[in-house]
């Protein structure tokens, strides 16, 4: 039997964390290091550690404990706060895994800035953008995105770190919601992108993964293109949420979650693509802040060829905000499209919600003055 990855962190099944369990549980037993593991990862895991990955110290001597009567194939996580207590981990059982400067740099949005200023890398201030995560997922952030202040557009590059070389292997697009929340309302992946031949992007890439010195990883690395060039957001050496390794999945053909296990524990992933597509998510969030009384979505979507991961992420009762100020808890739905080019999947991503039907109990809105 496979030797297991330590997975610290379950993250949030509405946040689109169970694809990438379910993918890494599939070639890998997975023990699960979390205070109190959620219903839905029990069918996924091999084992479980009642810690809390945001404990630094108690992680890891729980972590070492374990390893001493129980081989430790590598260590996992999505979560930008697990970063440095994975990176302390891997060290001490020397695993492959970030440098713990590197997770120090990554998990704090003026450490990467003032690190990337360093490397004359340029930046438009790093933030969390769509990281569920993280972004996670991601978490994260990539259609091409409207402008934001006569800034261009989110491009997401999906890389995969390996000892010598940087590979993107797929871009994500996000199309942003208003100010000022700016969550996320849908991400792209076509595996034609003409930026993917684009080399003021893929140098900007390199340079920063060298930067940072990341090195057997999958990075998420955030840009915004401006009529300057591209500018680093935000980098998150990790599995993206949002369902973007589906995505990149679907287009490509590359699996991110498998490519990911297999970097923890010191192989070389399969990047190879075997799929020429276009995929894309979708997210419905409140049109007004209230309470939810009503969230319906006809049976007929779910016959939609080209749709699929279609998922009521929220319950009528519940407490919503409106879009302008909505985080991804206020996500009222989500589904994803596949077709031959982005056009296809945007049709798709229509349908579906022509099908859906919300209402909502408006309520005074908590951020009125």
């Amino acid at each position: 039997m496979a030797q297991p990855v330590v997975l610290l962190g379950a993250g949030r099944r509405d946040s689109c964390d169970e694809f990438p369990l379910a993918r890494i549980a599939a070639v890998r037993p997975v023990v699960l290091v979390d205070p109190d593991p959620p219903a839905w990862t029990r069918p996924y895991l091999a084992g479980h550690l009642t810690a809390d990955p945001a404990r630094e110290a108690p992680t890891t001597e729980a972590v070492l404990a374990y390893a001493a009567g129980h081989p430790v194939a590598g260590v996992l996580t999505w979560s930008r706060a697990h970063l440095t207590t994975a990176a302390r981990i891997t060290a001490r059982l020397g695993l492959p895994g970030l440098p713990y400067e590197t997770a120090a740099a990554c998990a704090d949005p003026v450490a990467l800035r003032t690190l990337l200023h360093r490397s004359r890398l340029p930046t438009t201030g790093p933030r969390d953008e769509g990281d569920t995560p993280d972004a996670g997922n991601t978490g994260d952030a990539r259609n091409t995105g409207e402008a934001r202040d006569g800034e261009g557009p989110l491009v997401s590059a999906e890389t995969v770190v390996l000892d010598d070389e940087v590979r993107i292997v797929a871009l994500t697009r996000t199309t942003p919601g208003p100010p000022p929340a700016r969550s996320p309302l849908r991400h792209h992946v076509h595996a034609h992108d003409g930026l993917l031949h684009n080399r003021f992007l893929r140098t900007c890439v390199e340079r920063t993964a060298r930067a940072l010195a990341l090195t057997h990883t999958v990075a998420h690395i955030t840009l915004r293109l401006t009529a300057r060039g591209p500018r680093v957001l935000a980098v998150a050496p990790h599995l993206p949420g949002d369902l973007i390794p589906l995505l990149v999945e679907r287009a490509t053909g590359v699996d991110l979650a498998t490519a990911a296990a297999a970097l923890a524990t010191g192989d070389q992933p399969d990047l190879t693509p075997t799929r020429q597509r276009a995929a894309a998510v979708q997210f419905a969030y409140p049109t007004v802040t209230g309470r939810l009384t009503h969230l319906h979505l006809d049976p007929a979507a779910e016959h939609d060829p080209s749709a699929d991961h279609i998922l009521l992420t929220r319950h009528p009762g519940d407490p919503v905000t409106a879009a302008p100020h909505a985080d991804v808890t206020d996500r009222l739905a989500r589904w994803v499209a596949t077709g031959e080019d982005p056009t296809a999947c945007e049709t798709a991503l229509r349908r579906v919600a022509h099908h859906l039907t919300v209402r909502i109990l408006p309520t005074t809105d908590r951020y009125a003055a």
